[in-house]
Order: structure tokens, then C-alpha cells, then sequence
């Protein structure tokens, strides 16, 4: 029973599945947009709001939890210095997924996600 349980497996081990997290998140705050399959797109616009809400929090324990999440140092800069300053006044919803349609070679369907504002 799958009572609670959240999330995707993305047919792929944990370890694995955090990494791609990890690595769409930074780059969604470095580029402001991504293009990724729907079912990832869904997960990563959850985990890159809470990124941002931490931002906006901006404290030395915010700072560091951010840090843990996304790999790169200078990623987790600009989220605190560019991008969370800019949803100050907003309470959430800082991301949007655009559907694509299916992609060429196998039919996956595509998602762009990206910061609003």
C-alpha cells in the first residue's frame, strides 16, 4: 500500500534520483529555465520552491541547508543575493511548467520549467 508516499521513482535508485534533483534544481537557479520529461519537471519545481523560500528566509542556518541541497557554491549566491530578493513579497508559486509535447526520439512528453518574474 502506497498510503502517504510521495514522490516519483523515476525508475531509478534513490541515490541516483537526488542527484538529478540536485543537479535540475542548481540549474534551474542558475539559467532560470530548464527543459526535462513532465514527471521530473513536477518533482523539481516542488524542491527548487523550497530552495527559494529558504533564500528568502536568509539566515546562516537557510544559507547552510541550501548548501547541503545544491552542489554548487556560487548557485546558492545568487539564490540568496538575486533571485529569493525578488519574491520578497510573494508567497509562494515562483515556478511554472510549460508542457512541450512529446520529444522527437521516444516520445516522452516534455516540460519547461521556469522561474516567473
Amino acid at each position: 500500500m502506497r498510503h502517504k508516499v510521495t514522490g516519483r521513482k523515476l525508475s531509478r535508485l534513490s541515490g541516483h534520483r537526488w542527484a538529478l534533483y540536485r543537479n535540475q534544481v542548481s540549474d534551474l537557479l542558475a539559467y532560470g529555465k530548464i527543459t526535462t520529461t513532465e514527471a521530473k519537471a513536477k518533482e523539481v519545481r516542488s524542491l527548487a520552491e523550497k530552495m527559494i523560500t529558504l533564500g528568502k528566509d536568509g539566515s546562516l542556518v537557510s544559507r547552510r541547508r541550501a548548501l547541503a541541497f545544491i552542489p554548487d557554491k556560487k548557485v546558492v549566491e545568487k539564490l540568496f543575493d538575486e533571485i529569493a530578493p525578488m519574491y520578497v513579497e510573494q508567497a509562494g508559486g515562483y515556478t511554472r511548467i510549460i508542457k512541450l509535447g512529446p520529444r522527437p526520439g521516444d516520445n516522452a512528453p516534455l516540460a519547461q520549467v521556469q522561474l516567473i518574474k
